[in-house]
């Protein structure tokens, strides 16, 4: 693996996903009543959880407003949640300061314009496989998985791995403790 990558991935205390097209594939189903659906990756929520219990804060930042985020930001112990920011800057410089970071311990991922502003800021910026060109020509890492299908659980991997806690992670899960 790149070492220039798994340095960068090493570093980061905060990982600030967008939620369309990045926790989601980007349909928006509305429903005859006004009712919005969205559906959302359960590996993408189990790569959170793990980040979040080795000391990796996760935070979203989103253009839309939806109860559906705030609901799943809760399943997944995400407290820090801002919608309706279509520059998304103000929600990054915030995180920063209330979480004593600087921009190279922050992971951003993305996948289309609005987030271009975080991905020439932040210290490992990410696009899913299927974001738009310009983002993957910006992205530190671009993913194999395509957004809503696992990229952000893909992105947990790296900095797990990158930060040493994948033999911690799995000796959780472990049956039989040091089985090779």
């Amino acid at each position: 693996m790149d070492q220039q990558l798994l340095q960068r991935a090493r570093a980061i205390r905060l990982l600030i996903c967008d939620v369309d097209g990045v926790l989601t594939d980007g349909s928006v189903i509305l429903g005859n009543n006004g009712e919005e659906l969205k559906a959302f990756n359960i590996k993408d929520g189990f790569g959170i959880k793990a980040l979040q219990k080795f000391g990796v804060e996760v935070a979203l930042i989103t253009g839309r407003q939806s109860k559906l985020v705030e609901t799943r930001a809760r399943e997944l112990g995400i407290s820090q949640v801002f919608q309706g920011n279509t520059d998304k800057r103000g929600a990054f410089n915030q995180l920063l300061q209330q979480l004593n970071l600087t921009p190279m311990q922050v992971a951003h991922i993305g996948d289309d314009l609005p987030d271009l502003p975080l991905f020439m800021r932040v210290g490992l910026a990410v696009a899913p496989s299927d974001g738009h060109p310009w983002m993957r020509e910006r992205a530190h890492f671009v993913t194999v998985a395509e957004g809503g299908r696992g990229c952000v659980r893909e992105l947990a991997d790296l900095i797990l791995h990158a930060q040493g806690h994948v033999d911690a992670l799995l000796a959780q899960y472990d049956a039989e403790p040091g089985r090779a």
